[in-house]
């Protein structure tokens, strides 16, 4: 069986968004952001930065997925735009770099999470083998899960999304209202960094990747547009209503952070969060908070584990990847193969990250995150340039084809789009050369495969 069930409309199809988007970033990558930039001038800036480009993005997906409203994303895009080389290489770097590393990074929040509540309640932190054993255990069981067909797991994301709704904005309400404990003072102490310099500027760009990671996601219900319902309608309406609730709700959760917590405390607290409600609430608060989380960053990683499954399914459909991936369970139609191979490949990249942090830092290393982070970015970065310059080749390509909604702002906003991922792309290769160079020879190995297995 090859065929999907069409049983996603516009509120799961939002939910997914919102789940793909609200994961680890907003409660995590604050820390890395403001030990970068040590202002809250550049700290907002870089917020806005990732915001921008997100509205720009999406307005660009929106066209080419209600042009081409099939499973897999950009996979989708690049295949029809660049021709079979270029999309089997990029999804060979989402199994291989990107995509599956990003489950595996939230992954790791999620751990990070329970270690709070525990640390918070046992006043001992979980050690690197408990972080890898949890992180592992909860990627497995969240495969299982998605092996038991769409309606299951949609339904599961309206949950989640509705879950992160909440748990964001508790965050916003109760840290700006607590007037007796914040300060609008850590608004503006520092309010621009003590130089202005070439150091500066890669700061502001190695910090980008921190927010592009906590706004990435929004193109999640692209991947499975061939199970949701009127999707040249659906798909549109679901990336624009999913990214602007979770914008507003970055907004206001940043800004409570910085009502309650300092420059240097964001800078210490990788939990900022648990941090920010600890000030408020005391350790109740923390407990609560990082529950919260924990339950956001969990429904984040299922629904990746769903949407990105059917990447690898639409390439071995179409005899781009491994054969065994295009195969659907004939009772739930859910390319289970695929999920497993994904499962295994985060396995292997979560012993990768961990082994790394312990040689960096011994047992009680904790920068396993930003490992993962920093293999991924440049790699990523290159296809999404490709994926948005997609738009112009196939307006070029086939000039006359139903169209049903086309990009707002065209051609500025693929210009803005390419000019600012560019420019980041440079500053990464810059400030992660090392991790950024793995992910890209481990991309280019899958020339090799191209060759033997599929050109062939």
């Amino acid at each position: 069986m090859t065929e999907y069930k069409k049983d996603l409309g516009l509120k799961e199809s939002t939910a997914i968004v919102i789940s793909r988007i609200i994961g680890s970033g907003i409660f995590r990558t604050p820390a890395p952001i403001m030990a970068l930039v040590g202002c809250t001038s550049l700290f907002g800036l870089v917020w806005v930065i990732g915001g921008i480009i997100t509205i720009f993005g999406a307005v660009i997906y929106a066209e080419l997925t209600a042009m081409l409203p099939k499973s897999g994303g950009p996979y989708v895009f690049l295949k029809e735009a660049y021709g079979p080389y270029i999309a089997f290489i990029r999804g060979w770097a989402m199994f291989f770099v990107s995509e599956t590393a990003s489950i595996v990074a939230v992954a790791l929040v999620f751990t990070e999470y329970l270690n709070a509540i525990w640390e918070i309640a046992s006043g001992t932190p979980f050690n690197l083998l408990v972080t890898f054993t949890i992180a592992l255990i909860t990627i497995w069981l969240l495969t299982s899960i998605n092996l038991f067909g769409v309606n299951l797991s949609g339904k599961l994301q309206v949950l989640f999304g509705v879950t992160k709704i909440a748990a964001v904005g508790a965050i916003i309400g109760i840290t700006l209202t607590s007037f007796s404990t914040g300060n609008s003072q850590n608004f503006v102490n520092p309010l621009w960094p003590k130089t202005f310099d070439w150091h500066t500027i890669l700061a502001v760009g190695a910090a980008l990747r921190y927010s592009f990671f906590a706004f990435s996601g929004w193109e999640g219900a692209t991947y499975m547009a061939e199970e949701v319902k009127h999707p040249e309608k659906t798909l549109p309406l679901s990336l624009f209503f999913g990214i602007s609730g979770v914008m507003l709700l970055y907004l206001g959760a940043n800004m409570g952070y910085l009502f309650q917590l300092d420059v240097n405390a964001i800078i210490k607290e990788k939990w900022v969060a648990t941090a920010a409600m600890k000030v408020v609430l005391g350790a109740t608060g923390g407990i609560l908070i990082s529950i919260a989380v924990a339950i956001n960053a969990f429904g984040n990683i299922s629904t990746q584990i769903l949407c990105k499954s059917r990447t690898w399914h639409a390439m071995a459909r179409d005899g781009l990847f491994f054969e065994k991936f295009r195969e659907l369970h004939p009772r739930f139609n859910t390319p289970n193969n695929a999920l497993v191979g994904q499962g295994i490949w985060a396995t292997v990249l979560l012993v990768f990250a961990v082994l790394s942090t312990y040689y960096q830092s011994g047992m009680a290393g904790t920068n396993t995150y930003e490992i993962i982070i920093d293999f991924f970015s440049a790699t990523s970065t290159i296809f999404n340039l490709l994926t948005f310059g997609a738009i112009y080749v196939l307006r070029k390509k086939w000039p006359d084809k139903d169209r049903p909604y086309r990009a707002l702002f065209y051609p500025w906003s693929m210009i803005i789009v390419l000019l600012l991922y560019s420019a980041f792309l440079i500053i990464t290769l810059i400030t992660a050369f090392v991790p950024s160079l793995a992910g890209i020879v481990l991309t280019a190995s899958g020339t090799l495969y191209y060759l033997k297995k599929v050109k062939s």
